[in-house]
């Protein structure tokens, strides 16, 4: 089992930066996948950024060129860097880690960190 922790959302105005912590622990040596989700009011839970553990990184259209996840493999975090933000990246943004040991899968959450841009 792998225990994520997300850190650094908060409220800001359209046009700034945030930067996104997710904190892993436990079976951390299972994790595959690490990666970005959101929600917003009434809309489905959307990928944002994933980054492999060949450091394969992917986008979503809408984040491209102004996110980008990077992690720090020594301190078990990766991070989410947003520049330029706009009214419509509002969400609740979760961590996910996709774990493999054997032949078992499994598919971690945090507890989510909101993240407000004004306009």
């Amino acid at each position: 089992q792998v225990q994520l922790v997300e850190s650094g959302g908060g409220l800001v105005q359209a046009g700034e930066s945030l930067r996104l912590s997710c904190a892993a622990s436990g079976s951390t040596f299972s994790i595959t996948v690490i990666g970005w989700y959101r929600q917003a009011p009434g809309k489905q839970r959307e990928l944002v950024a994933a980054i492999s553990n060949g450091g394969t990184t992917n986008y979503a259209d809408s984040v491209k060129g102004r996110f980008t996840i990077s992690r720090d493999n020594a301190k078990n975090t990766v991070y989410l860097q947003m520049n330029s933000l706009k009214p419509e990246d509002t969400a609740v943004y979760y961590c996910n880690a996709e774990t493999t040991i054997g032949s078992n899968y499994a598919s971690s959450w945090g507890q989510g960190t909101q993240v407000t841009v004004s306009s």
